[in-house]
């Protein structure tokens, strides 16, 4: 019997180390493919223990949806706030650390990004729930940049617009770092930046794109 059946650990200890051993199998096997008992055995404790724990095989990858996008919209949220004082600042460290959690949780990103979109709506509620919070804080600060530039005619729903936009793009960028590699997140969230808070800010002093008249 191994070290880790033999201790005697707290409920909530017991429970993160079957979820680090659920995340592990489901990033390397899929959902369908990952069986309970791999998972019972990398975690060190006996398969009745795991249902005993988390329920079910889908419980198992609910827990693993719920803490892995709540640690990436918190990352995202306290990098935001400590980033500076102006929305842009912000911004760039919020978007920065989104990518690091990418480049450097990969178990996690394959089960959040390709895995989870196909599953069951417990799974998709709860991919939900970690997408609003980082939607509300990008909106929140486009919101402010809005404020400050101080553009007649532009208010909640634009900032909205934007967060959509930029929360979009930034996890379709996600699949375009994973087909190449070494690309660090400062540099995925310059050419972020650029792509969309330059055209942000001409917005904000006046600039705008209408469609060519035809002639």
């Amino acid at each position: 019997m191994s070290d880790k059946r033999r201790r005697r650990l707290p409920r909530n200890v017991r429970e993160q180390e079957i979820i680090d051993a659920a995340l592990h199998v489901f990033s390397k096997r899929g959902y369908h493919a990952a069986v309970v008992d791999e998972i019972a055995e990398l975690a060190g404790i006996s398969k009745p223990m795991v249902y005993l724990y988390l329920g079910s095989k889908e419980g198992l990858f609910v827990a693993c949806i719920r803490r892995e996008s709540q640690r990436l919209a918190a990352t995202f949220k306290d990098a935001a706030q400590a980033g500076g004082s102006t929305p842009e600042q912000r911004l760039w460290a919020g978007l920065t650390a989104f990518f690091a959690f990418v480049a450097e949780h990969r178990d996690a990103w394959l089960v959040l990004h390709r895995q989870a979109p196909d599953q069951s709506e417990a799974i998709s509620a709860e991919l939900a729930q970690a997408r609003r919070s980082i939607m509300a804080v990008v909106a929140g600060l486009v919101g402010q940049g809005i404020t400050e530039g101080g553009r007649p005619g532009l208010g909640e729903q634009d900032a909205d617009f934007v967060a959509h936009a930029l929360v979009g793009a930034a996890d379709s960028l996600t699949e375009w770092m994973e087909r190449h590699p070494g690309q660090s997140p400062e540099r995925m969230t310059i050419g972020l930046m650029n792509m969309m808070w330059v055209g942000m800010r001409n917005v904000l002093t006046g600039e705008v794109w209408t469609p060519p008249r035809e002639t």
